[in-house]
């Protein structure tokens, strides 16, 4: 095994997402059509190479008082522990409970998006959470506190030069602690997030996809479980 190569192996996976960034571009000139391909895109990568614990779709959010997000773009949740996910008219409709991560996915970075996703993953930060103590061999265990659901954005390109300079630091500074975006990526520029202690951290060239996939496993690694859901909760509206 000595020709095997780590740098190779995450290169590759690069290669791959920019040769989807590229084909999306010279082949769907639809606007509408060009952003499903970017869903997509982004979709594919988190479901081949996520844990399978996690399962990724787009989607709206819903809370057990009736409460309904905005249509989300890319919908990271647990398929592990969550009862259920509805589906109804082809659209997937998943309890606030069971999510992780929500992001917007775009062709292009600029100003506009940046505060399109703020209220997206606002829309969804917003939504009431139930919280259960949890059954143990040793008895309850305490309910499990509601983490931060990670909120983040996802594009091909970007309209700024340089693509992460100064005026998109100033876009996402315009979130407020419902809106902020947690980490995203521009595939042809570089990454983004916010670290411990909230400071924005912003990587041009290198691996973009590659260093976003395994940021985002590191965020969801320290997540843990989704809180167990209070499945009487959402069964009470069916007397309503």
């Amino acid at each position: 095994m000595s020709d095997w190569s780590l740098q190779t192996l995450l290169a590759a996976l690069h290669d791959d997402i920019e040769e989807r960034r590229s084909r999306a571009r010279k082949v769907f000139s639809h606007p509408t059509v060009k952003g499903d391909a970017s869903e997509g895109v982004w979709r594919d990568l988190l479901s081949s190479y996520l844990p399978k614990r996690y399962e990724v779709a787009t989607a709206h959010v819903v809370d057990s008082e009736g409460t309904f997000s905005d249509q989300i773009d890319v919908v990271v949740f647990d398929r592990q522990y969550s009862p259920f996910v509805f589906h109804y008219e082809g659209q997937a409709i998943i309890p606030a409970e069971s999510v992780y991560a929500v992001f917007e996915a775009k062709q292009s970075l600029n100003a506009g998006q940046v505060e399109y996703a703020h209220k997206k993953v606002a829309s969804v930060r917003v939504l009431h959470r139930t919280s259960l103590p949890i059954p143990t061999a040793n008895g309850l265990a305490p309910a499990k506190p509601l983490h931060r659901i990670v909120g983040g954005l996802l594009t091909f390109d970007s309209d700024w030069k340089p693509a992460l300079g100064d005026p998109f630091a100033a876009a996402l500074a315009m979130g407020d602690e419902t809106s902020k975006l947690d980490i995203g990526c521009c595939a042809a520029a570089g990454t983004f997030w916010h670290d411990d202690v909230g400071a924005l951290v912003m990587t041009e060239g290198g691996k973009p996809a590659t260093g976003f996939l395994l940021e985002l496993i590191a965020r969801l690694q320290g997540l843990a479980t989704v809180p167990m859901i209070d499945v009487r909760a959402y069964a009470a509206w069916l007397a309503k």
